[in-house]
C-alpha cells in the first residue's frame, strides 16, 4: 500500500529536495523549460503531493529563489575572503557567476520568466518578494565592503539584473541584439558595474579618512 501519512521531519527533508533539484533543473534549463512533473519525479514523489508544499509552479520558484539567497550571499563572502582574488577579480567573478548561471547553479529569471511570475503574484507577495530582494542586494554590496543605503541597493539591483536579463536575452528576447557578440557585451557591462562599485567604495572610504 501507498504511503499516505508523512512526519514532519520527512516533509521538511522533501521540500527541501524539491527546491534543491528545482534549483539545479533551473539553473540549467531555464524556468520556462523545466516542468513540475520533472521536480517531482526526481525527487520520487507524486504529482498530488507536490502540490501539497505549492500550491502553483509560481509559489515554488518563488520560494525557490528565497532559499537560494543565503548561498549567494556565502558565495559573495567566499570569493572576498579569497586571498588569491583582488576587490576587482572577486566582484567580476560573482558578477560572472551570476550572469552564467546554467555553469555556477544560479538560477536567473529570464524577462518572460520574470512577467508570467509576477502577473500571479497578489500584491502582499510582490512586495515581500520586492523587499527580500533589497535586503539580498544590501547583503551582497555590504560583502563588497559598501555601505548598503537604499540608493545604493536601487542602482546595484538594476545594474546587475540588466547585465543578467540581456545575457539570457540574446538572441530570443532580444532578436535585433547581435549574438555574437552578446558575451563581450556582458563582459563590458560587468566591468562598468564594478568601475561604478569601485568609485562607491572609493569615496566611502575617502569620507572616513
Amino acid at each position: 500500500m501507498p504511503k499516505v501519512a508523512y512526519s514532519d521531519e520527512e516533509r521538511k527533508r522533501i521540500r527541501e529536495a524539491l527546491i534543491t533539484v528545482g534549483l539545479k533543473l533551473m539553473s540549467k534549463q531555464g524556468i520556462q523549460h523545466t516542468t513540475v512533473e520533472q521536480i517531482y519525479k526526481e525527487v520520487g514523489i507524486s504529482r498530488t503531493f507536490f502540490y501539497s508544499f505549492f500550491s502553483t509552479k509560481e509559489d515554488f520558484v518563488v520560494e525557490m529563489l528565497y532559499m537560494q539567497q543565503p548561498r549567494i550571499v556565502e558565495y559573495a563572502k567566499k570569493l572576498m575572503e579569497d586571498d588569491s582574488l583582488s576587490w576587482r577579480d572577486a566582484v567580476k567573478t560573482f558578477l560572472h557567476s551570476c550572469c552564467y548561471g546554467e555553469k555556477s547553479g544560479i538560477a536567473v529569471l529570464t524577462v518572460e520568466e520574470q512577467q508570467l511570475i509576477f502577473r500571479r503574484l497578489s500584491k502582499e507577495s510582490y512586495k515581500a518578494f520586492r523587499e527580500k530582494q533589497r535586503c539580498l542586494f544590501g547583503k551582497i554590496l555590504e560583502c563588497f565592503g559598501i555601505k548598503a543605503s537604499d540608493e545604493k541597493i536601487s542602482l546595484f539591483t538594476n545594474l546587475s539584473l540588466t547585465a543578467m536579463i540581456v545575457r539570457r536575452a540574446i538572441p530570443d528576447t532580444l532578436p535585433l541584439f547581435v549574438p555574437e557578440v552578446a558575451d563581450e557585451t556582458v563582459e563590458f557591462q560587468i566591468n562598468t558595474i564594478v568601475d561604478c562599485l569601485e568609485k562607491l567604495k572609493a569615496q566611502e572610504n575617502m569620507t572616513e579618512n
